[in-house]
């Protein structure tokens, strides 16, 4: 039972876990709004490209 409880109370890799989790959201973010992302990114380079004549 003590073994449990120092198990319990170990916290050497919460660090990790909470990076892994971070990085499972962001990813389900991306799949989930992977059209709106991609159009938005698109839009962009196309406005960037369309005003990069009008510099000089």
């Amino acid at each position: 039972m003590r073994n449990f409880k120092e198990f319990w109370k170990d916290e050497t890799g919460i660090g990790t876990v909470e990076m892994i989790l971070i990085l499972v959201v962001l990813i389900g973010l991306v799949l989930i709004f992977k059209n709106q992302l991609t159009n938005l990114v698109n839009d962009i380079f196309r406005t960037i490209s369309s005003k990069a004549g009008q510099i000089s």
